[in-house]
């Protein structure tokens, strides 16, 4: 028996609206879109360097010109457009982002782009074995009630909520002594990148929705992702050793994408062996005291809300609080075995 989810037609554009496939060279304008939403939404940019962005739509198996949708105004100005990634190996849960300019709510065209997303998503069902559960996932921020409006009336199942977190560093954080046997320092960029990817790797086996990658694919988008962007500064990313053993990791970057004033952590974790002896607690302040020395008044990082290590809990304690929820929709395309961590 077929169960596959009957097809979302695609629903209609407003008279004089526009659409197209994207190229690279719309990267400038779908920031300064992506940013008039933001400062709409949250009084400040989303991203402060465009080239953010442009890096982001040159990951490997992402191409602009297929997997994005731009809408244009009567004036031709761009008012929307949806990404939709089919990039994960194999693209169970397909990503799309979407994002449509404030002026022009409620005409229909969030619609249109979310539904033209879920047809491309559908690509998925031919990539992935007929055993596995297919479901694209998405979201938008709590305070976004017509985000959450359009996935609910679009019958996109609510699934998980993650939240954006702050701590202000009006003075230098106390960090606390690391466990017997643990040294921290910056990793040393010649010799210890896989190292680092694979701590990583190791680490996030525990967290929602991860499904490994195939290694030689996931260390080369984990060196376009977080070397190759225009934050990357290795004096920010610190090592946990026991002895030779990588025990934890904290990739940061020195700025935050939407905030120059505060540092940002990208990566914290520490592996199964070494947890509950406060290493995550000492790797996180070790970081706080770095952005302290280097100026920052704030630090920030995004953690599951319901985190299956108890990562939220940890971030609490170090002081930090809730400035934004994101809540994450999915929609099943096709029932099956489920390949990414729901539980540990």
């Amino acid at each position: 028996m077929n169960t596959t989810l009957v097809k979302q037609q695609i629903l209609p554009l407003p008279a004089g609206y526009t659409a197209r496939g994207g190229n690279i060279d719309d990267y400038k304008i779908a920031c300064d879109l992506l940013n008039a939403h933001s400062q709409y939404l949250n009084k400040c940019d989303d991203l402060n360097d465009p080239e953010l962005l442009r890096l982001d739509w040159q990951n490997d198996g992402f191409n602009p010109e297929t997997d994005t949708r731009m809408i244009f105004a009567p004036d031709q100005t761009l008012v929307a457009f949806a990404e939709c990634w089919l990039t994960q190996e194999p693209p169970v849960h397909p990503w799309i982002f979407g994002c449509v300019h404030p002026d022009h709510w409620g005409k229909g065209i969030g619609s249109h782009i979310l539904t033209w997303a879920e047809e491309h998503a559908r690509l998925a069902l031919e990539k992935c074995e007929p055993d596995l559960r297919v479901a694209p996932r998405s979201g938008a921020e709590a305070h976004n009630q017509a985000g959450l409006d359009l996935f609910e009336g679009l019958r996109w199942k609510y699934i998980r909520s993650f939240y954006r977190m702050v701590t202000d560093l009006d003075s230098a954080p106390e960090v606390p002594s690391f466990p017997d046997g643990i040294t921290v320092r910056p990793y040393n960029p010649e010799t210890e990148t896989e190292e680092v990817y694979r701590t990583l790797v190791d680490t996030f086996k525990d967290h929602f929705g991860f499904i490994a990658p195939p290694f030689e694919k996931g260390l080369a988008d984990f060196k376009h992702n977080f070397i190759e962007e225009p934050g990357y500064d290795p004096r920010f990313w610190f090592v946990a050793m026991a002895g030779d053993e990588m025990a934890g990791i904290c990739i940061c970057r020195p700025e935050d994408a939407e905030d120059l004033e505060s540092g940002w952590v990208n990566e914290l974790g520490v592996k199964r062996a070494w947890r509950k002896r406060g290493l995550g607690y000492a790797l996180l302040k070790h970081a706080f005291a770095a952005f302290y020395t280097n100026g920052k008044k704030r630090a920030g990082l995004g953690v599951d809300a319901d985190s299956l290590t108890g990562a939220l809990r940890l971030y609490e304690r170090a002081g930090m609080r809730v400035q934004r929820q994101f809540n994450q929709y999915e929609k099943e395309f096709r029932p099956g075995r489920e390949l990414a961590v729901e539980s540990l």
